[in-house]
């Protein structure tokens, strides 16, 4: 890993030195009337784009070698900054090599800016909905969320017991931010699957920040036969729950519902981490083993 970065910049440093090296000697043959002058433009119009890209690129991934002195997310501001600034300074550079004027520059500006407006208003939006996620900071880089849109809706499933935790299922999509960009947010998700977002939908979307607590609440149930005591059940599984070292406070146990031979018992936990599903393993398995003690005594 480290020999292939050493050779991007070492890359990146060789072309940055080229196009100064062909800028200089564009420069002298325009001295010396061997190129003319209209001629020479065209050149250095290249050799500023070339270039002016080139060097933004460059100081980007500058800045993402800063992560381990800045952090992550100040990292991927700086990045988001320097591309900005980058390709702005570019085109102004571009704009005053061929003379325009303020004022030619100012209603070609405004017809293009109208045309261009039209035709790329999503990218427009992307880049400005980077802007407000940059500026205001709803969340940062290293924060594991989870997105939902469009408009934050909730879905009831068809099988309630297959759903263990809820009642109801939030559509969204899950996994750590690794990076905010001009257009894209790009999330990983927990099946480790890179996923990139639009910034203008970023700006819209609910965004539940997982990493903002400590502690989840998580919510296991499950049916006991009716042939066991539920007094008796509560108070047992309390006993044994009280073994694990999950839980951020003392659970709750009670019954949510009946069925022809058996009774549902919710247990509502305050656990420690961002993650339901190993708490939520450690419960049932106390809850399966404590379930079967009590047949097993009552058929002695």
């Amino acid at each position: 890993m480290k020999r292939s970065t050493s050779y991007i910049v070492a890359l990146s440093l060789t072309i940055i030195i080229a196009f100064i090296l062909l800028g200089l000697a564009v420069y002298t043959l325009v001295g010396l009337k061997v190129l003319p002058v209209s001629d020479s433009i065209i050149f250095y119009a290249v050799i500023i784009a070339g270039g002016g890209t080139v060097i933004t690129l460059f100081l980007s991934s500058m800045m993402k070698r800063l992560s381990d002195v800045v952090g992550e997310a100040n990292s991927s501001v700086l990045q988001f900054l320097v591309r900005l600034l980058g390709f702005i300074i570019t085109a102004v550079a571009l704009l005053s090599l061929f003379k325009v004027s303020a004022d030619l520059a100012y209603f070609g500006g405004t017809a293009i800016g109208l045309i261009l407006g039209l035709a790329s208003q999503d990218v427009l939006s992307n880049i400005f909905g980077g802007l407000v996620i940059l500026f205001s900071r709803p969340f940062k880089v290293g924060d594991r969320v989870t997105i939902s849109t469009w408009q934050y809706g909730l879905l009831a499933p068809t099988y309630q017991p297959k759903f263990w935790s809820n009642d109801f299922l939030i559509p969204g999509y899950t996994g750590r931010i690794t990076e905010i960009a001009l257009m894209y947010t790009t999330v990983i998700t927990d099946e480790n699957i890179p996923l990139k977002i639009p910034n203008s939908i970023m700006v819209q979307a609910a965004v539940f920040i997982h990493g903002a607590n400590e502690h989840r609440v998580v919510r296991t149930k499950y049916e006991i036969p009716k042939d066991i005591e539920p007094d008796l059940a509560i108070s047992e599984l309390k006993r044994e729950l009280s073994k694990l070292d999950v839980f951020a406070r003392e659970p709750e146990i009670r019954i949510l519902d009946t069925t022809l031979n058996t009774y549902v018992i919710v247990i509502e936990a305050l656990c420690k981490g961002e993650f339901e599903e190993p708490p939520r393993s450690e419960i049932i398995k106390i809850v399966m083993r404590t379930v079967r003690q009590l047949q097993l005594a009552k058929q002695r």
